[in-house]
């Protein structure tokens, strides 16, 4: 009940400043976005809720990891291991389960899947020193997308510049950071071009956590007339990860830098080699270009070594996947309709070898011999129907997955093949209704579906047939999803108090069937399904300029997720046992998180301007395991960073410094969750200095 009484108390505040404020106020909100509905819309106009990376916040500061493009997103949980890769990106408690990679929330860049076909996604192929924006729409989509329950994060390519331009690309900092590269574009009437490059090599805060990565990107956007456009995407990435691992609370308490004595002794590492290649080509047609057709062809090869205490891991993937989008804006009894028809296809093979691990070499001995085929087919649809002039809007939206898994293992104990489907529809009504031109009410309600990924589905000692290579009894997770929402951003251009206010305020309430968690047996994770868990939370972002030329900004979340009915069995040395945690809370969700940033900026002269940035969090603390007999405890740190820009008509400098974790601060980065062995810590960074010079050549 309290949920409800804070997000009503919340809403009259807005609708009373939005009442007072009506006469005076000149309304801006033309911002557009595509990831929401699949086809260009107003932010304002979308039932969601929908938060965008400017190009202008991307200007300053280090970007050598997703958690520094997306940290002030209001209502996204970030965990990275040891700084810069492995990120967990938690949206509503999705994205939780994996201690490595993302599920639960689809990742795209420029539109196309960096999530593979089951779902899981290491974000390694975006260059963060080069976007153009960041799209995020949090909460169920899985009427829109698969695997999308939480919600869907589109990196978008620093494509819409005004002028050719060549930019060198330089960072510098603690721990042998440094992170070199090159941006190019090129535009004429016909087409635009963006390249860029970039390497970034550290060694680590931890022990045993250092790496390296080259990453290029490439988008071609050519114009065939006035109507239709073909682009070609490829990226290329090639890089080496040591992961120091997980480390016990008195590990961790004694010194929490240390590597995991394991990750030393093994050489945990991830070495990845990859790339993609997509075409897009887009049109419109019809009397007032209402109809549009999107057409996407994608392929991808992945060569990967990857190794743990027990395995060294060859695996290669072949991926295919097509996107196929048609929009006609239309009159539907007289009131402006907008239908969506889409059609997604994805599909992945490829062979693995585990080899015995040696001390951190290669073994002559396979443990493990098999090839893996995924394919996902799905087909949506999205109707927006505007039930009220310029006020109210329906929209109704479903999707059809069709997901199938076969596992052909050759050894060692002969030729077994496993095949298993997963399919399911997935239905949503939503409805956003507009107070002003600028201020919004929206609600839905619908259905979420979340499939176990490849590396989920590993069958356990004590399945009902052990003789399958795919775990037969483990089941997609499925969620009843309702969230009431109100958001605005309001522009008052004559005065200078308050010029500047966004808002967005959601209460979301999911019963979850069937989540799948993670559990232990020896040194071996498998997965399971636990009974049923609620979720309910308040996110709130807030965002002014009460002043010119200063910008707040403070978000706060506010969680409450515990398992409904869970019985949990037990495996350890002696026979198993079974225990209730019913009533728990799910761990590496912190039931408090608040952010606050302060910017400052100020010009010199017509082409000099600059930055001063403060930025801080607050996290409660978060539990480790299922029985929350071991919990992180609460932390606070401080980022600070400042800023020059000069812009010339041919020239410009991008200079900055900052400090991250000012204080020095010692806490727990990422929660390795319901460990055997009670590794469950991974420390965050401490205090750490950087620094960056681009210049920039304009033509």
């Amino acid at each position: 009940m309290k949920f409800y009484l804070i997000l009503f108390s919340l809403l009259i505040s807005s609708l009373t400043f939005a009442q007072e404020e009506k006469d005076s106020l000149k309304y801006e909100t033309e911002e557009l976005i595509i990831t929401g509905t699949r086809s260009f819309e107003k932010i304002i106009d979308i039932p969601y809720s929908v938060f965008r990376v400017d190009k202008n916040e991307l200007t300053f500061g280090k970007k050598v990891s997703a958690k520094d493009v997306l940290a002030d997103v209001p209502g996204l949980f970030l965990q990275s291991m040891f700084g810069t890769s492995d990120l967990r990106i938690s949206i509503r408690g999705f994205g939780t389960r994996s201690n490595s990679g993302v599920r639960g929330v689809r990742i795209l860049q420029d539109g196309i899947p960096e999530s593979e076909p089951d779902g899981e996604t290491v974000i390694d192929a975006v260059d963060f020193s080069s976007l153009g924006g960041v799209e995020v729409v949090k909460g169920n989509l899985s009427s829109l997308y698969a695997n999308a329950p939480g919600g869907v994060v589109n990196f978008l390519s620093d494509l819409y510049f005004t002028q050719n331009y060549t930019t060198s690309v330089n960072q510098f900092g603690s721990y042998g950071l440094r992170k070199n590269g090159f941006k190019l574009g090129l535009k004429t009437d016909d087409y635009r071009y963006f390249l860029s490059y970039s390497y970034r090599n550290t060694d680590g805060f931890r022990s045993h956590g250092n790496e390296y990565t080259h990453l290029i990107n490439s988008v071609y956007e050519g114009y065939l007339g006035t109507k239709s456009t073909i682009s070609i995407l490829g990226n290329y990435v090639n890089g080496l990860t040591r992961s120091p691992g997980a480390l016990t609370p008195a590990e961790f308490s004694a010194d929490p830098f240390q590597a995991n004595p394991l990750a030393l002794a093994f050489d945990y590492k991830r070495q990845t080699e990859k790339g993609r290649l997509g075409v897009k080509f887009k049109t419109s047609f019809g009397k007032y270009n209402n109809n549009e057709i999107e057409v996407t062809g994608y392929g991808g090869l992945s060569d990967l070594i990857k190794t743990d205490n027990i395995n060294y891991t060859y695996s290669t993937r072949y991926s295919l996947g097509s996107l196929l989008r048609f929009t006609n804006r239309s009159k539907l009894f007289g009131r402006n309709n907008t239908l969506s028809l889409g059609m997604d296809y994805a599909y992945q093979s490829g062979p693995v070898t585990d080899f015995e691990n040696l001390n951190g070499q290669r073994g002559i001995s396979i443990n493990d011999e098999y090839n893996a085929y995924w394919s996902n087919l799905g087909f949506y649809f999205l109707n927006q129907i505007n039930l009220y002039k310029d006020k109210c809007d329906l929209f109704l939206s479903g999707r059809f997955d069709k997901n199938a898994v076969t596992r052909d293992l050759y050894s060692p104990y002969g030729y077994i093949d496993t095949f298993r489907v997963f399919q399911q529809f997935t239905p949503k009504i939503a409805l956003n209704y507009k107070i002003t031109p600028s201020i919004a009410l929206y609600t839905s309600y619908g259905s979420g579906y979340d499939i176990p990924a490849l590396s989920e589905l590993n069958n356990t000692p004590f399945s009902s047939n052990i003789n399958y290579t795919l775990n037969p009894d483990l089941v997609p997770q499925k969620s009843d999803n309702y969230e009431l929402g109100i958001k605005g951003n309001i522009l008052n251009r004559k005065s200078e108090f308050m010029r500047k206010v966004y808002f967005d305020v959601t209460y979301f309430n999911y019963t979850i069937s069937d989540e799948i968690v993670p559990f232990s047996v020896g040194q071996q994770v498998y997965f399971r399904n636990a009974a049923k868990t609620n979720r309910q939370g308040i996110e709130v972002g807030f965002s002014s300029e009460p002043f010119e030329g200063v910008e707040l900004t403070t978000n706060y979340t506010i969680t409450n997720f515990k398992y409904k009915d869970y019985k949990a069995t037990i495996y350890s040395s002696g026979p198993p046992v079974v225990e209730d945690y019913s009533g728990n809370y799910v761990p590496a969700v912190p039931q408090h998180i608040f952010n606050f940033i302060l910017n400052y900026e100020f010009e010199i002269s017509d082409d000099l301007s600059g930055l001063l940035q403060w930025d801080n969090d607050y996290i409660t603390k978060m539990y480790a395991n299922d029985n929350n007999s071991v919990a992180a405890p609460s932390y606070f740190y401080g980022n600070s960073m400042a800023g020059l820009n000069y812009q010339s008509k041919r020239f410009g400098i991008v200079a900055f410094v900052g400090v991250n974790n000012i204080f020095d601060k010692r806490y727990v980065g990422f929660v390795n969750i319901n460990d055997v062995l009670g590794r469950y810590f991974q420390a965050g960074e401490p205090r750490n200095f950087y620094s960056g010079l681009n210049f920039t050549y304009k033509y």
